[in-house]
Order: C-alpha cells, then structure tokens, then sequence
C-alpha cells in the first residue's frame, strides 16, 4: 500500500500543479533557476484532488493537534483550500496577507482571530519558509497560539527546516521533494538520469545553475 506522500505526489504530478523541465529550468520570482515548478492552486480545479487534499488536511490536524480553535490560510495559495478546511471541521477561519491592506482598515489578518485562541496554520508550499513564517509571526501578534501547520507540500529545503525548528513551529505536509521524485521516476516523467540533478538543486537552490 502507498503512503500518503506518495499518492498527493502522484497526483500532483498528473495534473501538472508540479511540473519537472531538468534540462530546461523554470526562473522562479526570486531570481532562482529551478528545474521544478508548484502550482498548487491547480488542485481547486480537480474536486477529486481537492477534496483528497481537505480530507488528508483535516484528519492531519485531528490526528496531530489537540483543542484547535481556528484555521488560518496564508494568502494566496492556501486561502481556499483552508477554507475548506476550516469548514469541514467546522471551525472559526482568517486568512493572513502577505503584506497589509493598503486601505481601509489595512488588515494583515481578515476575519476575527480572538486573543488566546489555538491556531492552526494552512499552507499550500514549504520552500524557504519565510512567507509562512511571517503568517505565523502576525498570528502570534494577534495574541493568538500558533499550534503548527499543515500543509500540501514541501521542497524540504534544509534552511526551511531550520527556520521552523528556530520559530518553535511544528510543520506536518501531506507529501514531500523525495517522495515526489519516487513518483515523477516511477511514472516516466523525468529519466534516472536527471534525478542527481534534482537532488543537488534541494541541496543548493539559490546557487544552483543548469548544465549544459
């Protein structure tokens, strides 16, 4: 029987919110050259993956943390699938932005977070960590307890690993960088060939350059 993280992998894959292009890489908004591109927003499109996604989210939460009393998404690409969390278990939802409203109230956090309350937070993609940690930062501002967080998928880049170790944060994701390279291997979208290319980009993303 396969493990979760290498079903969501599977069809992450399939529905290409995960696309693989070793020889031709992607230019991500940071600068970075990476022969891997997420996507996750793409599973809202595929209710059977979206609701596999709510359903796995949930019962990770339920399983791993006790007396949760709101679920928090971070902006954009957790906004809906937190949602959808926070309403299968039935539970008060926020949404964190980025950066605040530039009018109005210039809300950081929308909707109502009560001081004191235990808060899980909802990502759909671990890579550096920096964004979802801001998102765990405003929520501890609002004197609110950030229990952990849950999310879709990481890159399980070794700087992400230890900002949440330094932040206290407990992170728990449905699949992960290796399981999902198993998969791309398995079903033929990347060669043998390419896996160490894939392997040293996790080890050293923000330096890592193509080869000819």
């Amino acid at each position: 029987m396969k493990h979760l993280n290498r079903l969501l992998a599977e069809k992450l894959l399939k529905i290409s919110a995960i696309k693989l292009q070793p020889t031709l890489p992607f230019t991500w908004a940071s600068g970075w050259r990476s022969p891997i591109y997420t996507d996750n927003r793409i599973t809202l499109s595929y209710p059977d993956v979206r609701n596999f996604i709510k359903v796995e989210l949930c019962r990770l939460i339920l399983e791993n943390f006790k007396d949760v009393e709101a679920i928090a998404g971070v902006a954009t690409g957790a906004i809906a699938q937190g949602a959808l969390v926070a309403d299968t278990l039935g539970l008060p939802y926020v949404y964190v932005r980025s950066t605040p409203k530039d009018h109005g109230l210039e809300n950081l956090i929308e909707g109502n977070l009560k001081p004191g309350q235990r808060v899980i937070v909802i990502e759909d993609l671990i890579s550096t960590g920096g964004s979802s940690l801001k998102a765990v930062e405003a929520i501890r501002n609002a004197g609110c307890e950030v229990v952990g967080m849950a999310a879709m998928f990481s890159y399980e880049f070794p700087i992400a690993i230890e900002r949440f170790k330094e932040a206290g944060v407990k992170l728990l994701t449905l699949s992960n960088y290796n399981a999902m390279l198993d998969a791309a291997l398995e079903a033929k979208y990347i060669r043998q060939e390419d896996i160490e290319t894939l392997k040293e980009w996790r080890r050293d993303p923000a330096n890592w350059t193509p080869s000819n």
